[in-house]
């Protein structure tokens, strides 16, 4: 399977810190915010990886992983989004580049804690079809949302204004070979841009969208909440200790209970 990162867009939640970079180039404690969901996929076993990017910073793309030491086994690839137009357009750039192979796609500014390498041998092992992780979330709104019935999903809907569930859509997703006819086939929203919850749908429609429930954190980091967010648990991930810093911070005026 080859995987896709999505890192386009521009950033408009995170400004003035996305007006001279890329939002997926910003710090998440140690490491530019693109290396988590790029360790998602190496840690899956995937060593074929596309990056789409916007226009103004397809470059620095290109040189943060050119003959980078920390992915020594790794193919990248590279394609530009010239317009922003949506999730599925930034998608349908990959199509040359995958093939006939199924693909994982995941949003450059997710960041997951589990390991997906179960999920994708069980895609893999999938006659066709759709795959997508989701997580239990308390605001549901501000996502797409699976709707469950018997154990399967009936249907997605896209940032509802009273959630049917709080099951969140994730920034994952597994594809067949379908997907590209799909994307095709697909109509600008009132955004005026091509929607990755109207991909997932179609497969939803045709009977064949699975899923994978998360199990630990998954953040996006895509707003300066979720950022300190991603932040925060990036240094547990690395072990570092937040409880000395916060002491340093704040001496004997912060106090922790087990």
């Amino acid at each position: 399977m080859k995987g896709i990162i999505l890192a386009g867009g521009t950033g408009s939640r995170l400004f003035p810190c996305t007006a001279v970079t890329n939002k997926h180039l910003l710090p998440v404690f140690n490491k530019p915010m693109i290396y988590y969901p790029l360790r998602t996929l190496v840690k899956a076993g995937l060593t074929d990886i596309m990056i789409v990017s916007g226009k103004e910073h397809a470059d620095h793309f290109k040189k943060l992983f050119n003959n980078n030491p920390d992915f020594p086994d790794i193919n990248f690839n590279f394609a530009v989004q010239k317009d922003p137009g949506g999730i599925a357009q930034a998608l349908g750039l990959a199509r040359d580049f995958v093939k006939n192979e199924k693909i994982i796609v995941i949003l450059g500014d997710n960041i997951f804690e589990d390991d997906i390498s179960g999920p994708v041998i069980e895609f893999q092992k999938q006659e066709k079809g759709a795959k997508i992780f989701l997580k239990k979330v308390p605001d549901p709104e501000r996502f797409g949302v699976a709707i469950l019935k018997n154990e399967k999903i009936i249907e997605i809907e896209e940032k509802p204004l009273s959630p049917k569930s709080d099951l969140a859509v994730t920034g994952l997703y597994m594809y067949d070979q379908q997907v590209w006819d799909v994307i095709s086939s697909l109509q600008p929203s009132g955004r005026g841009e091509l929607e990755i919850t109207d991909v997932n749908n179609f497969y939803v429609r045709q009977g064949t969208m699975t899923y994978e429930i998360l199990c630990h954190s998954w953040t996006d980091a895509g707003t300066f909440a979720s950022l300190l967010r991603a932040n925060l648990r990036a240094a547990m991930i690395e072990d570092f200790d937040l409880k000395l810093l916060i002491k340093e911070i704040y001496g004997d005026e912060i106090e922790f209970k087990k």
